[in-house]
């Protein structure tokens, strides 16, 4: 039996991963979508990875998926779980390089540039939460009470040596507004060296398009928009 490790985005809130998490456990595999403390300012990537591998112990067939800020998290927990993760699937990540911290990943990687220039393209304008996070999700049911994620993240490296040997994967929202497809893409390339798979969904594709992501987190097919 599989055991799915579940990392949220900023703010840490494991409700994330509510709409795909019944489908991996429909599927017939172990499910923990873990919490992070994203508002504790004594928290930082080694706090997270600790939670991480606390809640992948009992298993001995991991696969760990990260989204967004949740990419700095992952290669620190697998690096160690050497014997234990058969795979690590990045959704809508930030994919870091060893030492790097959250903060730097922005200008190391002209996310900025990316997206403002896809928001000239695309005429969706001011940086919100409606507009670039939840243009295609819906809302019902969802926890409203989002948290912050504090600033000690943000300046902590992520010291891992080099990605796992297990199995790496890529997935990317075809309409993320907030790190555009193409750019997710050319730093998919850059720093794994591998392609990424491209389905419809936004930013918080795992809530938009569940279904879709299951079956993709089970190993079904990729597809492209």
């Amino acid at each position: 039996m599989t055991a799915y490790i579940l990392i949220p985005g900023a703010g840490g809130m494991a409700s994330y991963w509510s709409r795909v998490a019944p489908l991996l456990e429909q599927a017939g595999h172990e499910v923990i979508a873990v919490d992070l403390p994203g508002p504790d300012p004594e928290a930082g990537l080694p706090e997270y990875a600790d939670i991480v591998v606390q809640a992948a112990r009992d298993y001995d067939d991991v696969v760990i998926v990260a989204q967004s800020l949740g990419g700095f998290t992952a290669p620190m927990a697998a690096e160690r779980l050497p014997v234990k993760v058969k795979e690590l699937i990045l959704v809508n990540a930030m994919i870091p390089v060893p030492g790097e911290t959250p903060g730097e990943w922005s200008d190391a990687t002209d996310a900025a540039k990316a997206r403002e220039e896809a928001a000239d393209r695309g005429g969706y304008g001011e940086f919100d939460l409606e507009t670039y996070f939840l243009h295609d999700v819906d809302t019902t049911g969802l926890d409203e009470d989002q948290r912050p994620e504090s600033d000690a993240v943000f300046a902590s490296p992520c010291t891992f040596t080099d990605w796992p040997k297990a199995r790496v994967r890529v997935l990317v929202g075809a309409d993320d507004r907030l790190f555009p497809a193409e750019f997710q893409q050319l730093v998919a390339k850059d720093r794994l060296g591998i392609d990424a798979d491209v389905l419809p969904g936004g930013h918080l594709i795992a809530l938009a398009h569940p279904a879709a992501v299951a079956e993709y987190l089970l190993d079904g097919p990729s597809a492209s928009p």
